[in-house]
Parts: C-alpha cells; structure tokens; sequence
C-alpha cells in the first residue's frame, strides 16, 4: 500500500482503543448482558426451569469442550512434527474407541434422564398462590378449560386467549378461543395479569404463522392458523409494576418488527378492579349501539 494511504500508527492507536470503549460500554451495559449465556428467566417457575435445565447442558458441554480441546492441545504439542522424523502407521485403539462410544452414551442418558425429569415442572401449570387471584372457576375469569390445555392440579387458571394477527396480539380474558372478544374482556397488545396467579395461555393465529415469546416468563411457541398452542406462567408476588417486553419471533410479514407484546404484572386487587372497568365499558358501548340500533330501527333512512 502506498505510505501516502497508510494511516499514521497514532490513528491506528486512537481507532484501537476506541473500538474497545465501545466494546467495554456495550458488554457492560445490563440490557446487553441479559441473556447473552443462559435464557432470560425470572418471572416465572417454568422460565427459571428452563433456564435451569439449560445451565446444566451448558456445564456438562463446557467440560467436554475444555476436555477435547485440551487434549487436543497437547497432542499438537507434544507430537508435533519435528525434522527429519517419520509418522509411524499405527491402528486404531480398540479400548479407546469403545469408551469413548460409551461415554458419549452414557452422557446421552444422562442428559435425557435429567430432560424428562425436568419436563413435568415445565409443561405442567402449577396452582395459584393462595394470595392470588379470587375467582371461582364457574362463571368467572378463572375458566376451567377442555382436556387439551394443560391445567393446575385444582383445575383453576386465570385463562387468556391469545390471537395473533398482522401485525398485533389480541387478549381475551376468561375465554378459551370459542367466544367472540367482542362478548368478552379483550385487549391488544398490553395483557393485564394478577401476580401470585397461574396464568394458561390458548395461542392462535388470525391470518398467518405468529409465534409467542415473552422470554422472561417461558418457552417459544407457535400460533397457527386452524391450530391451538397451550402455554402458562406464574408471575411470583412483589414482581408488581414490573412489565415483560415480548416480540413475535416468527417473521409474518413487512411490519413483523412492530408486533410487540406487553405483560403488566398487578397485584390481585388491581386486576380484578381493571377487570370491572372493562366490563363497565363493555356494557356502556352495548347500551350505546343498542339505541343507536333503536333508531335506525324507527327511521331507517336517518344517519347514525
């Protein structure tokens, strides 16, 4: 390169250490930190399973990664070439070969046996804490559903419907995608949800394949046209006020990116006194059509 297009070494020294400012600020950032080597976790029992289980194939990994690697280490130290030598042609070891087949087995086993053991604690919804919320389950929002969704040993769950649809998540409380939102408590993108309260998801898709993903508060899953996805989540007590970001995670489509989720975490009380609000608005906009509808009735030719 010509030395007129080289940079002087001070730009070069100055360009180094910018470059690892910015790295420096960005690692230690929290938002930047969160999740970088295990999942986010910690809104709910499920969430921290997962992450749980996760740590311990992570561990076991590491090992034999670290293991691996250093023995191949030293081999390529220690049995380098060196001038003038010649390789010796040797077969392989038998021994070496069938325990290093076995131990991959038994790893294998290992992990699985600790998978299944774990699984139960992920799939299957707890009860609620006894602070959480109040409902009885017939005629309330805690809404025993049909045998597909999983529910808590008691059968009581606070159960949402969750719709998605280019590009927004819809909510329905107390409903089990059967009924109309328009006959129930719904709302979009932000779900209000009691703390200390198992929480059962029903996930649909409207138009397209959706995918539902609150990190903090469990797994991925799916929303499929024609098909239902079964969730849950427990948000613990004195988690209050604290809200969990959410995105669609399977591309849908131009405005993908803007199909975000919100979950509100409120104590029992304020739940429930949202919940009447909602309602309260529900019967006031019934009453409102139901006149309008009045007097369309009586002059069909007016305007409403």
């Amino acid at each position: 390169m010509p030395r007129a297009l080289r940079a002087p070494r001070r730009h070069k020294g100055l360009l180094a250490a910018l470059g690892a400012a910015l790295l420096a600020s960005a690692i230690s950032a929290p938002a930047a930190m969160a999740g970088l080597l295990t999942p986010q976790h910690g809104g709910s029992p499920n969430a921290n399973d997962i992450n749980t289980l996760y740590i311990i194939v992570l561990v076991l990994a590491a090992i034999i990664f670290v293991g691996v690697e250093g023995a191949l280490i030293y081999s390529m130290i220690k049995f380098r070439a060196r001038r003038g030598a010649v390789a010796a042609q040797i077969r392989g070891n038998t021994r070496l070969e069938v325990g290093w087949t076995i131990g991959a087995a038994v790893i294998l086993v290992v992990l699985a046996s600790v998978t299944f053991a774990m699984l139960p604690g992920i799939r299957d919804p707890q009860n609620s804490d006894p602070s959480g919320l109040k409902i009885a389950s017939s005629g309330g929002v805690l809404y025993a559903t049909g045998p597909s969704n999983r529910l808590p040993p008691n059968g009581k769950s606070l159960q949402i419907c969750v719709n998605g649809q280019q590009y927004i998540w819809r909510f329905t409380y107390g409903s089990d995608c059967r009924s109309s939102p328009l006959t129930s408590v719904f709302s979009y993108e932000d779900m209000i949800v009691p703390t200390g309260t198992t929480v059962t998801l029903s996930i649909q898709a409207q138009d397209v394949a959706h995918s539902w993903w609150v990190p903090k508060l469990g797994g991925k899953f799916d929303a499929v046209p024609g098909y239902t996805n079964y969730t849950w989540f427990k948000i613990p007590r004195g988690m209050e006020g604290q809200i969990f970001r959410g995105q669609c995670a399977e591309l849908c489509g131009r405005n993908h990116a803007n199909m975000i989720a919100h979950v509100r975490a409120v104590s029992p009380s304020q739940f429930e006194a949202w919940l009447a609000s909602k309602k309260a608005q529900l019967q006031a906009a019934d009453k409102a059509a139901a006149i309008s509808r009045a007097k369309l009735n009586k002059n069909p030719q007016a305007t409403p």
